[in-house]
């Protein structure tokens, strides 16, 4: 296992080291001259050639990206042209609300697909598995802020059970934290939702149809037993696969969602950087989620050998 671990964490250091360079690129890539667009329309040529030399912009790309390596791997981000701030302050102060929003939301997925996934394979064909695949096509049909308006709109204008915006931090306390991001954690969770318990569905409709599924039933033990022991277990791998993949539609959907919510975190931070051009602060972000993605996938590998012993790499 501890060798396995080490390959997978060696073999993520060119994934890393492509990340970064494609990350370093946005510079060059976005249209139009950064120095130029930062300097302003009133600007003379002479303070876009200031800001192009303070930015760095007037050396070699290798030069550029080799100091931007360095500086990385002593933990420095840069410096937002904007705020004048570090980039890794700015990108701390936000972490807190939008990793809540994406635990609360992987934890109520879970919870909510996997059963759902489990009782439509169970009833196949009938009614109840027609709902549940019915609620899962409109899941993952409706656009992530759509189906946010239309909880604001219900639970927390209508109704006033909710807040319709905000955050309030975990040191304030449990409820008060988890309130704030009931809304928010639906209306991302939903396309999530849909598709766990599709995934669900169908990896248990081939597990229930093996001999050892019969054998447990000619044995007289219970559906609850069968179905959540014996043939979950055995589904499991692509239930975990999906999981992990699911991890870049939820860091793709905060954006949406702590918009539509007002919630202060890295998605409200990206936009307000990519409308400003703030290069340091995308650069910053993009890395942050590419790095998480990656290690996300790192411990989906590692959890197929947990979740079936006959896995071995």
């Amino acid at each position: 296992m501890l060798s396995y671990v080490a390959r997978r964490i060696v073999s993520t250091l060119p994934v890393m080291a492509i990340v970064a360079l494609f990350v370093f690129s946005l510079l060059y890539i976005a249209p139009g001259d950064p120095a130029a667009v930062i300097a302003g329309d009133q600007a003379s040529p002479a303070d876009v050639e200031r800001i192009r030399a303070g930015l760095g912009l007037d050396r070699p790309f290798l030069v550029q990206f080799g100091s931007w390596v360095w500086r990385i791997l002593h933990g420095d981000l840069g410096t937002s042209i904007f705020t004048n701030l570090p980039v890794a302050s700015m990108i701390g102060q936000r972490m807190e609300p939008t990793l809540s929003l994406m635990l609360v939301t992987l934890l109520l997925t879970i919870i909510i697909a996997v059963p759902l996934g489990v009782i439509a394979a169970w009833k196949a064909g009938s009614l109840i598995d027609r709902a549940i695949m019915t609620f899962a096509v409109f899941g993952f049909s409706l656009p992530v802020f759509v189906v946010g308006y239309i909880l604001a709109y219900v639970f927390a204008l209508k109704f006033e059970w909710l807040p319709v915006q905000g955050y309030t931090p975990l040191s304030d306390g449990v409820w008060p934290w988890l309130k704030n991001l009931i809304l928010p954690a639906i209306a991302l969770g939903c396309v999530y939702i849909a598709l766990i318990a599709r995934i669900t569905r169908a990896a248990m409709l081939e597990v229930l149809q093996q001999d050892y599924i019969r054998t447990a039933r000619a044995k007289g033990l219970g559906q609850g037993g069968i179905l959540f022991v014996h043939a979950l277990k055995n589904a499991a791998v692509p239930i975990v696969t999906v999981v992990g993949i699911g991890i870049a539609l939820l860091i793709g959907g905060a954006v949406v969602t702590e918009s539509v919510f007002a919630i202060p975190g890295l998605g409200r931070l990206t936009i307000d950087a990519i409308l400003r051009r703030d290069y340091p602060v995308i650069q910053g972000i993009v890395l942050l989620f590419s790095f998480l993605y990656v290690l996300v996938n790192l411990l989906i590998d590692v959890t197929y050998t947990l979740v079936d012993p006959r896995i071995r790499y």
